[in-house]
């Protein structure tokens, strides 16, 4: 499963967050302050194998 890093661009909260977090996020937006986000706000993490 994807995973990303989230950083909200109102408080500046980061959380590693997966794709069905990350698609919760984008819908009801940050989790600590409650603003709105963009997938911007996200970066796909590289996966190591």
């Amino acid at each position: 499963m994807s995973r990303y890093e989230f950083t909200c661009p109102e408080c500046g909260q980061e959380i590693e967050v997966n794709e069905s977090m990350r698609e919760a996020t984008l819908s009801h937006g940050c989790p600590v302050c409650g603003a709105s986000v963009t997938p911007s706000a996200f970066v796909a993490e590289q996966q190591t194998n």
